[in-house]
């Protein structure tokens, strides 16, 4: 599990969150040809209130563009599906940083 740095813009956030992930990947396995694929299937896909952050064939998170609700800009939630985000609570916030994270995506709510 990876701690997130803070960052100014949503784009360097996301950086960050996908580079924590990169590294808690690297110290789950062990085979160099599987670290390079996993690092290189990252894909981001920007939607009207999300981007969505995808790894091979898997979401692993939503970002939240703009403040809406009781989110805030650049909270992470975690996928309740291909579509969309679990609602329920943000996991962190790629903007303020200092949030656990893991290469299979945002943690559970305790």
């Amino acid at each position: 599990m990876q701690k997130v740095q803070s960052a100014k813009t949503l784009d360097e956030g996301i950086q960050n969150m996908i580079n924590a992930c990169n590294v808690d990947y690297k110290d789950f396995i062990d085979n160099d040809n599987m670290k390079n694929e996993f690092e290189n299937s990252w894909r981001v896909r920007p939607g009207k209130k999300f981007i969505k952050v995808i790894n091979r064939n898997s979401v692993h998170s939503f970002i939240v563009k703009e403040d809406f609700k009781h989110f805030k800009k650049g909270d992470v939630l975690k996928a309740a599906s291909w579509a969309a985000p679990a609602l329920n609570s943000p996991r962190g916030n790629v903007l303020a940083g200092n949030y656990p994270i893991q290469w299979t995506g945002p943690l559970y709510l305790r």
